[in-house]
């Protein structure tokens, strides 16, 4: 009996990203990549470093991850390992994520036989403490087709500082899953030993000095003085050493509970009287998009990313960045006007939904893969390409 053997037309569809550890960009590239639908794209993974906790994830869904075991950035070893994946998978589109992986793939892509007009790169900050990172990224932009912004934020800055030219970027905003969100349960604030009659305030993400701990812990230890309030810190990292003594050293060790890394994040978001968020700069947070999403009232830092999402006294508050007043300030008004908290969460809640729910994000990119991987051939609605001018 004859078969019939139809051809595979699903895009070979490869990511690039420096590695899979617990963190904003890694989870981001989870949620994107098991969302997309199996019928039409073929997914491989690809970690700089080693597979990561994100990579095990991945693989639970049925997507092939591999490492190129990088120990350091400049480990050409792994550059060679990704040439040799790169060969293999000849990707119809190679989706780089972070700034080690865009530059790797830029200088191995086209080495490796992938059209400079099938890699997409994506930044997820607004880098200012690294500007080398800005002077690479405008030496090697012409190597790949576009470079995504997660925020207006994030794209206008890559135009001013880094000198992109506006043909090669565009924006695409992040996302979050606020049905997921909607349906977790609060989780047990005594699981913490947390009173259910104090006011809880929380910050998720990832352990990290640009995430301004030291101007968190000390605009914290002023509302101390005033309210019995008790900060909850859910998340794991680097930094996590200093976030210890500096708790030691403001005498919060009896009020600052830290949760470590947890998948229940959205329970105990629910759990909170507010969400603070202090870093000194962002692309566009997740941990402040799933606060928002749970109707949290939140007070973050007037930086980029968060003044994209955060309308001041509407969605939100913002605090000038690195003053420990004005955060400890908003904080406590958050905490003590009830009716101007709820008011705050709801209309927070109505922004995500509005702007920044996963549901149409994934059609979006899926819109963004097609068009790369036709080779321009064909053109793409307006809202699927938002190009920054």
């Amino acid at each position: 009996m004859a078969v019939s053997c139809r051809p595979d037309r699903r895009i070979r569809l490869t990511y690039v990203i420096t590695d899979l550890a617990i963190g904003g960009v890694p989870l981001h590239l989870y949620r994107l990549a098991t969302r997309l639908p199996r019928n039409r794209f073929h997914i491989h993974v690809v970690s700089l470093a080693d597979a990561g906790p994100v990579g095990e994830m991945l693989a639970s869904a049925g997507i092939p991850v591999s490492s190129c075991g990088a120990r350091t950035s400049r480990d050409l070893k792994a550059l060679g390992r990704l040439w040799r994946i790169l060969k293999a998978t000849r990707p119809q589109v190679l989706h780089a994520l972070l700034f080690h992986a865009n530059i790797a793939c830029r200088l191995i892509g086209p080495l490796a036989a992938v059209p400079i007009n099938r890699i997409l790169c994506e930044i997820q900050t607004a880098e200012v403490e690294r500007p080398w990172h800005l002077v690479l990224d405008n030496l090697t932009c012409r190597l790949c087709r576009f470079e995504v912004g997660n925020s207006p934020s994030v794209v206008a800055h890559l135009r001013r500082k880094a000198h992109l030219p506006a043909s090669r970027l565009l924006c695409q905003w992040g996302a979050v899953d606020v049905a997921a969100i909607d349906a977790a349960k609060p989780a047990d604030r005594a699981m913490f030993g947390l009173s259910a009659d104090k006011p809880l305030v929380i910050w998720t993400g990832r352990f990290d000095p640009i995430k301004g701990f030291e101007e968190m812990l000390s605009a914290f230890a002023r509302l101390r003085q005033t309210l019995p309030a008790t900060l909850l810190l859910v998340g794991d990292g680097p930094y996590r050493p200093t976030v210890e003594r500096l708790i030691a050293e403001q005498g919060l060790d009896q009020c600052v509970k830290l949760a470590g890394s947890r998948p229940d994040v959205p329970s105990l978001l629910k759990i909170a009287d507010a969400f603070v968020f202090c870093s000194r700069t962002e692309g566009l947070p997740n941990s402040l998009l799933e606060a928002m999403a749970a109707g949290l009232p939140v007070v973050a830092t007037d930086v980029p990313g968060c003044r994209d999402v955060v309308i001041d006294g509407k969605t939100g508050f913002l605090a000038r960045a690195g003053s420990v007043v004005d955060i400890e300030k908003r904080l406590a008004r958050v905490l003590t006007d009830h009716r101007l908290s709820a008011d705050l969460g709801t209309q927070a809640r109505d922004w995500v939904r509005t702007h920044v729910d996963a549901r149409k994000w994934s059609e979006r990119w899926q819109s963004i893969y097609s068009y790369i991987a036709q080779n321009d051939s064909i053109t793409v609605r307006a809202d699927c390409l938002s190009r920054h001018g």
